[in-house]
């Protein structure tokens, strides 16, 4: 790729930039909160957006029964193909599905208002962002003056909240879709070429419920839950001593995110419920990870009299490593973002997990970069006041329409 050509990739997104940020406002504005999970008014709203820029939107919906089976209420997944000629395709990845805003936000979570250079909204930085940087790199590099040699596709999906199964699984799975090289939404500078893998759980300690004043004739599921618990929270500390080899992966990590349990104060409670999420490193063998954890909480009420336990795998979301054939693509991003940022950049590995290992494991080489703050903690992603940098979605842009540019010479 010649300089005039990076020159005027360069320019074109400068110069329809206002453009874009009017396309990330829009997509912010129509919600996305999952739970409920109600995502295919977004699906429609973006495709007749897309529809503007003469890029057809194939819309596939998933059934309503399977949908509701997942506890989510409507997903709606768009993919758009642009074929410029025999070659790879590329797939770009991105999500429109988030968790709902809570509280504290001092900005409109669904305004898109900007303010100071930021753009603020749920789903702005994780990963409404890339829906844009996705699209208008896309649009930039069919403004050069030569043939390209391939296909790019792009995915904009929702259920990532929910494991990702109804959203890139479910396209992969129909044979909908099937890149050479995977390119899924960044959260951060960093060209990310594996992430953990994640098990959640759903615990629940079984008792027998009795009145306060006689708690001799009931057995306490809150008594055994925390015995439970104490046996968890201690893994923690033994994760520790644990340590990945791969950059930007420290260790595994166990959370109990939700307790529910008894009927009121005066009543010992006869069930409790724990939610817990293990993140595993990718040195990990997702099997004895779930074996060892099922067999960790059975023992720690196993002199509980009158308790039983039930388990239910949640999720089991496998940790991405990195395959052979990621180089040109981990390559090209490294060299063009280095060169737009003015800064090393580097491939590296990520505690959270994403939709991208649902393409791996299909043997696709998936690497992750888009939009994003140096870390994610600093855009307030899941958190209230979520934003964007402008010119991290301008810089984005350009280093993933040099990549594309190269990618199909």
């Amino acid at each position: 790729m010649t300089t005039t050509e990076i020159n005027q990739l360069d320019a074109w997104i400068d110069a329809n930039f206002d453009q874009e940020v009017q396309f990330l406002q829009a997509l912010v504005r129509v919600p996305t909160d999952t739970p409920p999970g109600n995502n295919t008014p977004h699906a429609l709203r973006t495709a007749q957006l897309l529809q503007a820029f003469g890029f057809a939107a194939e819309q596939h919906e998933v059934p309503a029964q399977v949908v509701s089976a997942a506890g989510l209420e409507s997903i709606t997944k768009l993919v758009v193909r642009r074929k410029y000629g025999e070659g790879k395709t590329i797939g770009l990845n991105a999500h429109g599905d988030v968790v709902p805003p809570g509280e504290g936000w001092t900005h409109d979570p669904y305004g898109g208002e900007v303010a100071d250079g930021k753009l603020y909204g749920r789903a702005a930085a994780v990963s409404k962002c890339d829906f844009a940087t996705f699209t208008f790199a896309t649009r930039a590099i069919e403004t050069l003056k030569r043939p390209l040699k391939g296909s790019v596709e792009l995915y904009f999906t929702y259920d990532e909240e929910f494991g990702g199964e109804l959203g890139p699984g479910w396209l992969l799975d129909k044979g909908i879709v099937k890149p050479d090289l995977l390119l899924a939404a960044g959260f951060s500078y960093q060209v990310v070429t594996a992430h953990n893998g994640c098990l959640q759980m759903e615990v629940t300690v079984h008792g027998k419920m009795g009145h306060a004043a006689v708690p001799d004739t009931a057995v306490d599921a809150l008594q055994a839950a925390n015995k439970i618990l104490t046996a968890l929270y201690e893994q923690n500390t033994l994760f520790k001593q644990v340590t990945s080899k791969v950059k930007g992966i420290t260790h595994p990590y166990l959370n109990v995110g939700l307790i529910q349990g008894g009927t009121n104060t005066n009543v010992v409670p006869g069930t409790v419920v724990l939610k817990l999420d293990r993140r595993m490193i990718p040195e990990e063998n997702p099997a004895e990870v779930e074996a060892n954890l099922r067999q960790l909480i059975a023992d720690a009420v196993a002199d509980s009299a009158g308790i039983t336990i039930d388990i239910k795998r949640l999720l089991m979301a496998h940790a991405l490593a990195p395959l052979a054939g990621n180089q040109p693509l981990v390559q090209a991003l490294c060299k063009h973002a280095t060169a737009v940022f003015g800064e090393t950049i580097e491939g590296s590995g990520t505690p959270l997990y994403t939709d991208a290992r649902l393409f791996s494991e299909q043997g696709i080489p998936a690497v992750l970069y888009g939009c994003g703050p140096r870390t994610v903690l600093e855009s307030n992603a899941k958190r209230a006041d979520e934003h964007i940098d402008l010119e991290d979605l301008r810089r984005a842009t350009k280093v993933v329409a040099r990549t594309l540019a190269q990618l199909l010479e």
